[in-house]
């Protein structure tokens, strides 16, 4: 560029033109606003450019978390900060703190949650997942009849091995439902499959309304389920979040509100 000075206008059209060029959308539409608050702050060029860099940066990253969160599949957004400990007295709150660092998926250790339905199984595997998904790794969610289905349908297909090698390349493996739904011999094989192939090298978080000593019903094969427990509480942070529904408590604290103001 010539050492022509340009106008206000004549700048803000070559900004806008150069940043179409180099694909850089939030430079271009907070250059202006930016440029005004450097001016009224009587920032330096070089703190103008790292205000406006840092904005497109921010944009980028934000769209990378939401873009993630969308590949892992959740079935509705749940966050650990909306987790309300006070009514899941079962879980210690220490417990929940040290898990929301993330350093067990590091490490490549399971999680299981045990509990009856209603206790918060869920939300916790979907918050952990989300955290791990904000923090740049990569995540799915599934549940265990819906991991077995795909499983069945890829080796009908003959990609079997291709979809377990996508299994095992994830940070961390969300795995819900895991006891709602019998398995048949070939549906439990398949699951194991997934499971030995993360075997101490990359995290899963597993929620059952089922204590363990009562996998025999979801695994057809008793070694089979022995192995499938060994693997999963192996280095494993076990979370029991016990049997009083969080759900029906709410319900029947809102059936009793409404019975007070009729």
């Amino acid at each position: 560029m010539s050492g022509t000075s340009l106008t206000e206008q004549a700048a803000s059209l070559a900004i806008d033109g150069a940043c179409r060029s180099l694909r850089l959308p939030t430079v271009r539409l907070q250059a202006d606003p930016i440029a005004d608050a450097a001016a009224r702050d009587r920032l330096t060029h070089r703190a103008f450019l790292a205000e406006v860099l840092t904005a497109e940066l921010d944009e980028r990253e934000g769209k990378r978390r939401e873009r993630r969160i969308a590949e892992a599949r959740f079935p509705r957004t749940k966050r650990l900060a909306d987790f309300d400990l006070a009514a899941a007295p079962a879980i210690p709150p220490g417990t929940l703190a040290a898990l929301t660092t993330l350093a067990w998926v590091t490490a490549g250790e399971p999680v299981v949650l045990i509990g009856d339905p209603g206790t918060g199984k869920s939300h916790l595997l979907t918050g952990l997942g989300i955290a791990a998904c904000e923090e740049g790794m990569r995540v799915r969610y599934v549940t265990a009849a819906g991991l077995v289905n795909e499983l069945a349908e890829a080796a009908d297909e003959r990609v079997l091995a291709r979809t377990v090698a996508r299994y095992a390349r994830l940070d961390l493996l969300c795995l819900d439902e895991l006891g709602y739904v019998h398995l048949d011999p070939r549906g439990a094989e398949l699951l194991f499959q997934v499971i030995t192939e993360r075997d101490e090298r990359a995290s899963i978080a597993a929620a059952s309304n089922l204590p363990f000593s009562e996998w025999t019903s979801i695994f057809p094969d008793g070694r089979l389920a022995a192995a499938v427990v060994d693997r999963l509480t192996y280095r494993a942070h076990v979370i029991e979040t016990g049997s009083s529904s969080y759900r029906l408590r709410a319900t029947e604290r809102a059936r009793k509100g409404g019975a007070a103001t009729a």
